[in-house]
């Protein structure tokens, strides 16, 4: 049975640091057994497809995050490509975007080395720099994908130059809200942005079928009430509309980052879907059949309060009976692998997306030997600590001048009828984030969770010019040098 721990109670003086870390305690994952069979046992019969029927396989992979706080979304991404390389896709067919700032970090205790797993291998070597820091953008994402060169803002200038009879693999890892994906640099990536992409690739017949897996929080509201069946794309989503995503092999959890990290390495469905793929036959097993598979690992055995979520699905889902290898390729090592076994009722610690930055912080804080360091760390978390209390506390204010202190609450957190879309009206979210920006300071990564409270005042019709006047109303004692948005760009 799971049981809840803390990794702080080893130092129980740095109270402050227990507000908002979850863990979910388990026994240890070991997803490096993968049952072999012998040449004797014989297989149903493989339906292979032709490569003139089969076309050319394309993946784009994202790591939306930036900094080695968030080094388990770059390590996510560079162990997808590898996997994908492993399938027989070629490089060139393969777009990278992330930020490239943690394989050289002067905190990364293995220079040059990124691992996705305690005991991985390194996954970093050979990763192309398609886009890397300021070219990891929404834009440039929309570009790749539509295959438009002309409208890229630097990067190599590789796209998804993709043919009707072609296959398309998009994988996301990053820090989400409702409606939102973040990037390192802004704008975020706004849903129905995202969705009129897929549209009009749809429309342009560049590709015979697409499958995109989303690892983020609350990354089933990118897709909820807004996503098509009938464009030829199938999604799954590591979390509902309305929960977290989770970080896993952590220092300090079980199964635990080496002693030398202070960051967690991978997040818990991006590791299933990759753990999953590499210790099966792609051949054999069906995108239903992972879809399962990650359901189950990333609920955490049905233990959600300990650190699980809901994967969810979206958009065609006739395309889950077709064999994984038609998107992530097929890796000869693995012809004797069963086409899919579920794994043992195993659970995983994590920690909650949104406070992972914080554990990261409180192990560099703890490991720190220099006076002058640890006091500057313990200043950086206190004022990432008081932000957040900002953000949360000028969010309630706000809700309280619209709607009254008994409605306030329950207004701004309400969540729709599953089917229906986060906001009926996308450029109203947009100002009301740019509205809030300006007046009460960047949300950050961590702010991101309010985007449905933003979305239910332009749901129930207030206009921009009375958003504008609360704002200054309840951020008036804010500084706003402080995160303010003209440092770094609007969110939306």
């Amino acid at each position: 049975m799971a049981k809840q721990a803390s990794v702080f109670l080893k130092n129980p003086s740095l109270l402050f640091l227990l507000v908002l870390i979850n863990v979910g305690l388990a026994a240890r994952l070991n997803q490096w057994e993968s049952g072999l069979r012998l040449p004797t046992e014989k297989d149903e019969p493989q339906e292979d497809i032709d490569d003139q029927q089969l076309g050319t396989r394309w993946a784009v992979l994202v790591a939306g995050s930036a900094g080695y706080g968030n080094y388990r979304h770059q390590a996510d991404v560079c162990h997808a490509y590898q996997l994908l390389r492993k399938g027989g896709l070629k490089e060139e067919n393969i777009v990278v975007f992330m930020h490239d700032d943690i394989a050289m970090h002067e905190l990364n205790p293995r220079p040059g080395v990124v691992i996705n797993h305690p005991q991985g291998e390194d996954v970093y070597a050979g990763v192309p720099k398609d886009y890397t820091g300021e070219h990891v953008t929404a834009a440039n994402l929309y570009a790749v994908l539509l295959g438009n060169k002309s409208a890229l803002s630097g990067g190599s200038g590789k796209v998804v130059d993709s043919k009707p009879n072609d296959r398309i693999f998009l994988y996301y890892s990053d820090h989400g809200g409702p409606g939102v994906l973040g990037m390192p640099n802004m704008p975020f990536l706004y849903a129905m942005d995202f969705l009129d992409v897929l549209k009009k690739k749809h429309a342009a017949g560049t590709y015979k079928e697409m499958i995109i897996y989303v690892e983020a929080c609350e990354s089933g509201s990118i897709f909820e009430g807004i996503m098509p069946k009938d464009i030829d794309v199938y999604v799954t989503t590591a979390s509902n509309a309305q929960e977290s995503s989770w970080g896993t092999y952590c220092p300090g959890m079980e199964p635990s980052a080496p002693p030398e990290y202070i960051t967690c390495l991978g997040d818990l469905y991006s590791v299933a879907w990759m753990e999953d793929s590499e210790t099966h036959n792609l051949k054999r097993e069906t995108v239903k059949q992972q879809y399962e598979t990650v359901k189950q690992r990333t609920s955490n055995f049905n233990s959600y309060t300990f650190g699980g979520s809901h994967v969810m699905e979206y958009g065609n889902t006739s395309i889950k009976a077709e064999k994984l290898y038609l998107y992530q390729g097929f890796d000869p090592a693995t012809v004797n692998f069963p086409p899919n076994e579920l794994s043992p009722d195993t659970h995983m610690e994590t920690v909650n997306q949104r406070d992972a930055d914080i554990l990261f912080l409180w192990h560099m804080y703890k490991n720190s030997e220099d006076g002058s360091k640890k006091t500057e760390i313990l200043k950086q978390i206190t004022e990432t600590m008081r932000h957040r209390n900002h953000l949360d506390g000028s969010i309630d204010l706000i809700g309280t001048i619209l709607y009254g202190p008994v409605k306030g609450s329950d207004t701004l957190n309400s969540v729709r009828e599953p089917g229906l879309p986060l906001v009926d009206d996308w450029q109203c979210l947009k100002s009301m984030v740019r509205t809030f920006e300006t007046h009460c300071g960047f949300l950050t990564q961590y702010g991101m969770k309010h985007m449905r409270a933003f979305a239910n005042i332009c749901n129930s019709g207030i206009s921009q010019s009375v958003m504008e006047e609360v704002c200054v109303a309840a951020c008036s004692s804010h500084d706003p040098r402080q995160l303010h948005p003209s440092d770094q760009g609007y969110s939306a």
